[in-house]
């Protein structure tokens, strides 16, 4: 099956569809509108951090913000031209703070963004300024140390500043560094080398020569003095020299403008990489300012790896019939130069005549030829915003701006073609331009045998995967096969489900075979190969063992389990085998594997770090008999089992184990599931008591001390405890469980039947609360003491214990032969008891009698018991005379009248018994009950209404929370 469709596609149609689309011009120029008119000519321009100045003829300039191009600075010199000259070039910082201003005259003036008024630079007076080198840390307060480019040759350094003081003069100090003696300075720069902050880069170019010192400069930058005359007077230069030059032609020195996709950094601080070009009458002389030679190196590397652009190349017009856009079939022209030049990222921007040509640096092509200018204009002047990167040209009427349009859309295929892989990966835009790359960069590595290195490649292009996998195969490379197919395996898709498995997979295979060969290797002593011995072979399995343990982790879920273990198990890798299961959480299988190896240990291990309780479950009866102290320190830090599910495995140990009760690991895990977890399930605490039971020891002081520590509500089943019990002959035990299920004849019996006499008083004395039950089992036990007593003496004293017992109770048991004598003590006693319990209940006879007596003559004193009441006694309830109708009067004094307390009485008597009052008022009112009825009725009522006095009985007591005060009433007895 293919894993990709396969259409024939190569790199080179890739590329052969990718020259023929049609692009647009790489460049183009267009004019600026200005917002603003001037009654001059423009003699000069330059361009900065987004900011223009203009010279004009009258001696004015213009400074303009390119962001507020409303808001124009009209500067004037100091001097009318007629007096200074004419403005004949300015040299303004990337920074766009200084300003450097040349007159035709020789008068050099400094001007600083803050200001307005040009400041006269007395010691450069006369000299004619060709070049500057502003100081690479590009400070704005004032321009450090810079370097001055004059046209007789001299290399001045100075340090211009700021002043508002009318008699302080802007320069700090003018140092006259060194002479060229072959003419003008025309190009001066300073560079800055990564982590090197006292070392610097100085190009100088004149017209005929190009020198490139590299050296470390003095300290300090404060403008006390030189910093370049130690650079100077120590370093000798690597100079490029031109055998034979034209007067006429132009001169200058280009540096490339900050990367657009470099962001913003400090100066000094791991400055980028830049291009320089001379201008010459050669042609242009270009290449790399690279920094990362040594010093002493630097400068040969430079100039070696620079190449010449001829002049021919890039003055040529279009030939008649031909567009001006990109310019082919070319006529040779000789007596033109090019005015000059500029640099992009990745072209040459030349000013020729009225034309603008743009080659590429790699190639040399033109890719751009535009006549710019009309019949008879001349530019004044081409210049770069270094910190913008955009491109200016400046004509006396007009201002145009140079635009690159995607200049480094090509630079992919020119590094294609130059075999710099890694630049054309880098510089691709598209994901089709980036897998052109590489499967260009995949062929050439295996044209050059790297296999490796092309399968990282290979991986991430759309090559068809059987070419490349055949590829591998048939040059017998697996180490490159592998790496092909980890790479290809990250890139595909969660959804490429079928894809990712089956690569997956393949890997497997391939990793135990590599693995294996190695191991072969390692066993024989032979060497791999003829660059590794035996020690490089092991450093090399661990390398590739981690590498296929990495990849399980990563790819862990393309890979199919079954494939796997098949798959590895046909290998015997037993190590791989069980990293892959322990990768993928199948903790089943490693314990498995462990188990049916009786690798006891290791399977502990894998169960250490366990959760899931059903793996315990499966796994506890075979680790149970063979590793049973380990298992139950593990389970006893299991908080998530149910130890009912665990009985089993605890019962089969417990089948085979042969030790003492101490050593046994079942009951050492029940007791901890009884005593520390807590567990009130019946299947534990039986199992418990089924292991105690079944020990072949006859100590029961185990058993029976856990039975005592259940208390009166067991969590066993007492009839399945029982049974076991009295199979196994725990006889302690048995009369234990029978005492706690209150069985206690059945207890003292079977104590009694196993001879256990001291067992059976104790428990005969155990019903302290039912004196019969109690005397019926001191009976039993009595019978049992006399019948296996040798004398009865000692028989009488055992039972003296119990004192429900009596002589005449036991005489039943004695033999027939037994002589009176050998109890006669006993049976005087119990004579004497006898008399002693006749008196005294003689005694209690006589004062009954006594209280019967009494209690006639107090019923006989009721009858003339009586209570006087005075006229004017009142009602205790509603105040009116008591007199007025039926009342009734209590032996404390108390009067109410019979209708007052009934209603008292209903308020405050339960549910029943007022109830009951009503009935009875009923029937005594409407007439219900006549006669005897009738009298019985209204005692009952009587009764029940005059049972007690409601202002000191259990009414009173009742009403403890009733307020003194009730609702509605006013109180006023109650004011203070």
């Amino acid at each position: 099956m293919a894993l990709e469709p396969s259409n024939g596609y190569s790199a080179v149609d890739a590329i052969a569809d990718l020259q023929d689309t049609a692009l647009l011009p790489i460049f183009e120029v267009l004019p600026v509108q200005l917002q603003f008119e001037v009654a001059a000519d423009f003699v000069a321009g330059q361009v900065a951090n987004n900011v223009i100045v203009l010279a004009l003829s009258n001696g004015r300039i213009l400074r303009i913000d390119l962001n507020k191009p409303e808001d124009i600075d009209d500067i004037d010199l100091p001097k009318k031209p007629s007096e200074a000259g004419v403005i004949r070039r300015m040299f303004l910082d990337p920074t766009a703070s200084h300003l450097l201003i040349c007159t035709s005259l020789g008068e050099n003036y400094y001007l600083h963004s803050q200001s307005r008024h040009p400041r006269a630079l007395a010691r450069l007076r006369s000299v004619t300024i060709e070049s500057i080198a502003w100081n690479p840390a590009l400070p704005m307060s004032s321009t450090r140390e810079i370097l001055i480019g004059a046209a007789d040759g001299n290399i001045y350094e100075g340090y211009l500043e700021h002043s508002t003081e009318f008699y302080k003069k802007e320069e700090k100090y003018i140092k006259l560094l060194q002479k060229l003696p072959d003419g003008p300075v025309t190009g001066l720069y300073v560079d800055t080398l990564p982590k090197q902050p006292d070392v610097r880069r100085i190009l100088v170019t004149t017209p005929s020569r190009l020198f490139h010192f590299v050296g470390k400069i003095a300290r300090g930058n404060d403008g006390s003095g030189s910093i370049y005359s130690k650079l100077f007077d120590s370093e000798q230069p690597v100079v490029h020299e031109l055998g034979r030059t034209t007067a006429a032609a132009a001169s200058m020195l280009a540096i490339s403008p900050d990367p657009q996709e470099v962001a913003p950094r400090l100066p000094l601080d791991d400055p980028p990489e830049r291009a320089f070009a001379w201008l010459s009458s050669h042609g242009v002389y270009h290449g790399k300012l690279l920094l990362g030679p040594p010093p002493s190196e630097l400068g040969t590397q430079v100039l070696a790896e620079s190449k010449l652009l001829p002049r021919a190349q890039l003055v040529n017009p279009p030939a008649e019939g031909q567009g001006q856009g990109q310019g082919q079939g070319r006529r040779q022209v000789t007596n033109e130069y090019i005015d000059a030049i500029a640099l992009t990222q990745w072209h040459v921007v030349s000013l020729v005549g009225r034309r603008i040509v743009a080659a590429n640096r790699l190639t040399g092509e033109v890719v751009y030829d535009q006549i710019i200018l009309e019949p008879g204009e001349k530019a004044v002047g081409l210049t770069v915003d270094v910190q913008g990167n955009t491109f200016w040209l400046f004509t006396p009427n007009e201002i145009f701006e140079i635009s690159p349009k995607q200049e480094d859309r090509d630079i992919w295929k020119i590094m294609l073609q130059l075999q710099n892989f890694d630049d054309a990966a880098h510089h691709a835009h598209t994901p089709v331009q980036r897998d052109v790359v590489s499967m260009a960069y995949g062929d050439y590595l295996v044209k050059k045998g790297h296999y490796e290195d092309a399968a990282a490649v290979y991986g991430k292009s759309s090559k068809p995967f059987e070419e490349v996998a055949l590829t591998f195969i048939d040059n017998d490379q697996q180490d490159a096969l592998r790496k092909y197919l980890l790479t290809k395996l990250s890139t595909y898709k969660k959804s490429f489900i079928m894809q990712r498995i089956m690569i997956a997979a393949w890997l497997v295979e391939i990793f135990m075979a590599k693995l294996n060969s190695l191991d072969d290797t390692i066993i024989t002593g032979a060497e791999l190969s003829e660059t590794l011995n035996p020690s490089q072979t092991r450093e090399q399995l661990d390398e590739v063992r981690a590498e296929f343990h990495e990849f399980v982790t990563k790819h862990k879920s393309d890979l199919d389990r079954k494939t796997v273990y098949d798959v590895i198990s046909s290998h015997g890798r037993e190590e791989e085998l069980l990293y892959y299961a322990n990768a993928v959480n199948d903790y089943n299988f490693v314990l498995s594997y462990w188990v049916q190896r009786e690798r006891w240990s290791e399977a502990l291990k894998v169960l250490k770090r366990q959760t899931d309780a059903e793996i315990f479950y499966r796994y506890s009866s075979v680790l149970m008999t063979h590793a049973a102290t380990e298992l139950v320190e593990i389970l006893m830090r299991q908080s998530n089992l149910k130890p009912r599910n665990l009985i089993p495995a605890l019962l089969e140990y417990d089948r085979n184990f042969k030790g003492p009760l101490t050593q046994n690991q079942a009951i050492r895990y029940l007791h901890y599931v009884v005593n520390q977890l807590g567990s009130t399930d019946s299947a534990v605490h039986n199992t418990l008591v089924s292991i105690y039971a079944s020990h072949p020891s006859r100590d029961e002081s185990a058993l029976l001390s856990y039975l005592e520590s259940q208390g009166d509500e067991p969590k066993f089943d007492s009839d399945f405890a029982l049974r076991l019990c009295i199979q196994n002959h725990r006889v302690l035990s048995c009369a234990h469980i029978y005492t706690s299920m209150g069985q206690y004849v059945q207890a003292v019996d079977l104590a009694l039947l196993h001879d256990k006499v001291e067992l059976a008083a104790i428990i005969a004395d155990r019903p302290m609360s039912n004196p019969p039950l109690r005397k019926k089992l001191w009976l039993a036990v009595a019978k049992k003491v006399i019948s296996q007593s040798n004398g009865i003496k000692t028989a009488i004293e055992f039972l003296r214990r119990c004192d429900l017992l009596k002589i005449e109770d036991l005489i039943p048991f004695f033999p027939d032969f037994v002589v009176i004598d050998d109890f006669k003590e006993e049976i005087c006693s119990a004579l004497e008891e006898y008399s002693h319990n006749i008196d005294h209940l003689r005694k209690e006879m006589d004062e009954s009698s006594l209280t019967a007596a009494n209690i006639k003559v107090d019923i006989a004193a009721l009858d003339r018991r009586y209570a006087i009441v005075e006229p004017g006694e009142k009602c205790f309830v509603c105040g009116l005379p008591l007199l007025s109708r039926q009342f009734f009067v209590f032996p404390c004094q108390h009067a109410f009248h019979s209708d007052c307390l009934g209603k008292r009485v209903l308020e405050q008597s339960g549910a029943a018994k007022s109830k009951r009052i009503r009935e009875c008022q009923v029937q005594i009112s409407k007439g219900l009950v006549s006669g005897r009825r009738r009298e019985e009725v209204v005692k009952e009522l009587d009764g029940l209404v005059a049972d007690a006095c409601i202002l000191c009985s259990d009414y009173a007591i009742r009403r403890i929370n009733e307020p003194f005060v009730k609702d509605g009433e006013e109180g006023e007895e109650w004011a203070l």
